[in-house]
């Protein structure tokens, strides 16, 4: 295991499994959070200096911030439907209750400008198909600019790659102000289905490649169910699900730039494969989901 990529517990806070701030992951903006509460438990969080989004991954909460309350109907897991969320912002303190039991992601972002807590009703996350061939996959687009502009420094999205497939693809990277891309700090969070393509397993498990043309960097991990992979900077891509189980990975971003921003680099070696993409069908397994529920 390497510093950038860190297996599931390893930034585990007691029960909760990923508690990583920028200092631990050695930068200055993303962080990720992720809690665990069980059937009536409450918790309060306080955000100081971040922003942050609650994304449910398996389970409903109530959200309450600066007086006002969320009810987010979430999902049974990040394979059967897209979700609800709620953006809370700095400096706030946030209770987070459930009934039935929670997992639920927090992407944050140390930020300077407070903004009023809101809500994302499911049905008005884009979900997009991209790539084509065995290079499609799901972007749901809950936290990016464009579809949520209700943010300082945070973005964030979450993909689906059903098995056998590559995402991530071709490699790019965004870490230099240029002509195509802006710095951004970046986070995978990866949850891997098992064998009923929907429940999270640590029995499967997918492959992740980072590097630099320079061979500085050259990090090629099997990711499994949990694990954490972070890109301080460099090209990232692909990510591979093995055959027979389904990859979720929710992506962080957050940067210096004035204005969000996801803009990225293609590797040259490898951008000619974006072109063939208009001439090839998509696989015809995405979208997997939408507010709705499965598509499959």
């Amino acid at each position: 295991m390497t510093r950038l990529h860190r297996r599931a517990g390893t930034l585990a806070d007691g029960s909760d499994p990923v508690l990583l701030t920028p200092e631990v992951a050695g930068w200055s903006y993303a962080g990720l959070r992720v809690l665990r509460l069980a059937a009536g438990e409450r918790r309060a969080i306080t955000t100081g200096e971040f922003e942050a989004f609650v994304l449910p991954l398996s389970g409903a909460c109530t959200v309450r911030v600066d007086g006002m309350t969320f009810e987010l109907a979430g999902r049974d897991s990040v394979f059967t439907r897209v979700t609800d969320f709620a953006y809370v912002p700095r400096d706030a303190e946030v209770e987070l209750s459930t009934t039935d039991g929670l997992e639920v992601a927090l992407p944050m972002a140390r930020c300077g400008r407070w903004l009023e807590p809101k809500y994302g009703p499911a049905e008005r996350v884009p979900v997009e198909v991209r790539g084509a061939g065995h290079a499609t996959r799901q972007v749901t687009n809950f936290g990016t600019p464009g579809a949520w502009d209700h943010a300082d420094k945070l973005n964030a999205c979450e993909l689906i790659t059903p098995d056998g497939n590559w995402s991530s693809y071709p490699p790019h990277k965004h870490d230099e102000a240029s002509e195509c891309e802006v710095v951004n700090e970046e986070i995978y969070y990866f949850r891997i289905a098992g064998r009923d393509g929907i429940t999270t397993s640590p029995e499967g498990f997918g492959f992740h490649r980072t590097y630099t043309p320079d061979g500085a960097l050259d990090e090629n991990v099997a990711v499994r169910d949990g694990d954490v992979f972070l890109v301080p900077h460099g090209y990232h891509g692909p990510c591979v699900a093995a055959p027979g189980y389904p990859m979720y990975y929710l992506n962080v971003l957050a940067g210096p730039a004035p204005e969000r921003s996801m803009a990225f680099c293609d590797d040259p070696a490898h951008a000619w494969v974006r072109a063939g993409w208009a001439s090839e069908a998509a696989d015809p397994r995405c979208p997997v989901t939408s507010h709705e529920g499965r598509l499959g």
